[in-house]
């Protein structure tokens, strides 16, 4: 693929302030895509008990911006509630006014929090769904019309191994991207007349803040350190590793490309060998 085969496409990042959105960021950007990113930012509001997430600082979103300029197209970042109708419409008028519409959606914002079905807290059971499910469904209906019009289009939408494969305490995290797949195929079929792709990658565990709120939650369980717990989810893994945000990103831009014009409807795990 082409290194600069994004030039003059517009790229539209939710989650991008921080993990696997920065670096999907960077990697549209070193295609030569501008970019529009957001994510949920630090002092907008606080995290709930057991969430695992990552809200960058306005310092932070500052940083992301200046590194997505530095492969020679324009950034603008803003704080994004996926939760919010609002929010999410702002988001989109943001690229809309700024860069002329938008070409590319990776929908990268998303939350986990543990809890058993039965005794499952309602407001994190929903909290979940709403981030994870809806405020993707959010922004695929805001974006999918301006792509069917121009007659080209990519959707990429981050699941998770645990869309396929379920563990116990997860419940609401793998119904969540269970339902984001059902979202994928659907938003798939409606856009495929128009040169619209739309796939999801299914990533394993990835080091990024959201895994280190697992970490820390398993290694509480299990009475060791946060250093064995790593090496622990690491020892899953065929390849005794965890992943690392480039590698969900890389994904993300090859699915972006000319060359992955006949792939959509799929989800594609990105685990090193592993399930879960």
């Amino acid at each position: 693929m082409s290194k600069r085969e994004l030039e003059g496409r517009v790229a539209l990042v939710t989650g991008g302030g921080s993990g696997q959105g920065r670096a999907t960021a960077l990697a549209l950007a070193e295609m030569g895509a501008d970019i529009v990113f957001g994510s949920f930012v630090a002092g907008h509001g606080t995290m709930a008990p057991g969430e695992s997430t990552t809200y960058p600082s306005d310092e932070e979103m500052a940083q992301v911006k200046a590194a997505i300029e530095q492969h020679g197209v324009r950034a603008h970042g803003q704080h994004h509630d996926v939760r919010s109708d609002e929010s999410c419409q702002d988001l989109v008028d943001s690229a809309i006014l700024n860069f002329g519409g938008i070409d590319v959606l990776a929908n990268v914002a998303g939350i986990c929090m543990q809890g058993p079905i039965s005794g499952h807290d309602d407001a994190a059971w929903n909290k979940v769904i709403d981030i994870n499910l809806t405020g993707t469904y959010r922004m695929v209906k805001r974006c999918l019309p301006g792509m069917i019009d121009k007659g080209w289009g990519r959707i990429v939408i981050v699941a998770s191994t645990a869309a396929n494969v379920s563990e116990p305490n997860y419940g609401a995290y793998c119904a969540s991207k269970a339902g984001v797949l059902g979202l994928m195929r659907c938003t798939a079929l409606e856009a495929a007349p128009f040169g619209v792709t739309c796939n999801a990658i299914n990533p394993g565990f990835v080091e990024t803040g959201m895994v280190a709120g697992d970490m820390e939650a398993l290694a509480r369980h299990n009475n060791i350190t946060i250093e064995e717990a790593y090496a622990q989810s690491a020892a899953v893994s065929p390849m005794n590793r965890m992943l690392q945000p480039e590698e969900i990103a890389a994904m993300a831009a090859f699915l972006c490309t000319d060359a992955a014009r006949g792939i959509t409807m799929e989800d594609i795990n990105v685990a090193m060998g592993s399930l879960w």
